[in-house]
């Protein structure tokens, strides 16, 4: 397929669009990035006195997933929380779960996915919100955490090498772009894979990144390059991919354990080692550029996939202050 093609398809698509919708909320509220906690960030980090930081971010859940997988909705509810708590450079503390179900019934296949995930990542549920009277099943999940060394959405820089970490042992879920690579896993690979982030961070290897989210590779990487204020070209070519996986799909795809890192150079062969040692695919897929911009590339082919500062994602950077 042509890169304009691809480009202008994963464009429309409605997981990377729907991201859009974060900066109505970042007006009507009268964010910033300078606002306390940095939003943009995949998790809010207040410091500490002490020194370190203090992390919480939470997610709601669309509607019809909900409904549909309760069970791995409820699971997805610790997962996704967790891996933005690891994302920032930290290590989860807590959770809270807030439900709406017609019936205990109902609720049951949620409540036992939120409980059996927290359980398999050690993290405990520690109290939360529960309405049995609703019209339909839906949920909300929060978490605590701490960090020593920060992994932030507003320390890319031009010159920056973009590494894609992805487990890539697991398959998609029906209906959905969600890649799930944790359901078969023992307990403590879990724990130790996203432990490896903050180990990293601590190591000073890794200083800015995100998890990749429901806008997959390249909305997660339009939002970090929006934040920090820089670009990134990524080459198809050097994407690995699970066997069967088609690109354009890959590169919206919602991952259960992946991240996109902005290392310095020097640095990158440490990281992707590092992850390798876990069987976890890890790969240097672009580079950083001053330009507002990502684009895609494929040998000496080139095509802007977004251009924020025509056609802001987030509205929010380490600069400006659109409120």
């Amino acid at each position: 397929m042509d890169l304009r093609d691809i480009a202008t398809q994963l464009t429309a698509h409605p997981s990377i669009r729907g991201k859009l919708d974060i900066a109505a909320s970042t007006r009507a509220l009268a964010l910033t990035a300078s606002t306390s906690g940095r939003p943009g960030d995949d998790a809010a980090a207040i410091a500490r006195p002490d020194g370190g930081w203090d992390l919480f971010a939470g997610e709601g859940f669309m509607p019809q997933f909900v409904q549909d997988d309760p069970w791995f909705a409820g699971w997805c509810g610790v997962m996704v929380n967790l891996s933005d708590i690891a994302a920032m450079g930290g290590r989860a503390t807590a959770l809270l779960d807030a439900i709406w179900a017609p019936d205990a019934a109902s609720a049951d296949p949620l409540l036992k996915g939120l409980r059996d995930a927290a359980q398999a990542y050690g993290v405990p549920i520690v109290g939360g919100h529960t309405n049995l009277r609703s019209a339909e099943l839906n949920l909300a999940v929060s978490v605590t955490g701490r960090a020593s060394r920060l992994i932030s959405s507003f320390a890319a820089q031009p010159g920056d090498v973009l590494i894609a970490a992805i487990d890539h042992r697991g398959e998609y879920r029906p209906r959905f772009d969600n890649w799930c690579a944790a359901l078969d896993a023992p307990h403590d690979r879990l724990r130790g894979d996203y432990e490896l982030l903050p180990l990293l961070a601590e190591r000073g290897l890794v200083d800015a990144g995100k998890d990749i989210s429901q806008g997959g590779i390249v909305g997660t990487a339009l939002m970090l390059a929006e934040c920090s204020r820089c670009g990134f070209d990524i080459d198809l070519a050097a994407i690995p991919l699970p066997p069967g996986v088609e690109i354009v799909r890959w590169l919206r795809t919602f991952p259960s354990y992946g991240f996109l890192l902005s290392v310095r150079p020097e640095n990158a062969s440490e990281v992707c080692a590092a992850f390798a040692e876990r069987d976890i695919s890890a790969a240097v897929i672009g580079k950083a550029h001053a330009k507002p911009e990502i684009a895609l590339a494929r040998q000496e082919d080139r095509a802007i996939f977004w251009d924020y500062a025509s056609s802001p994602y987030l509205t929010l950077s380490k600069e400006t202050a659109h409120a």
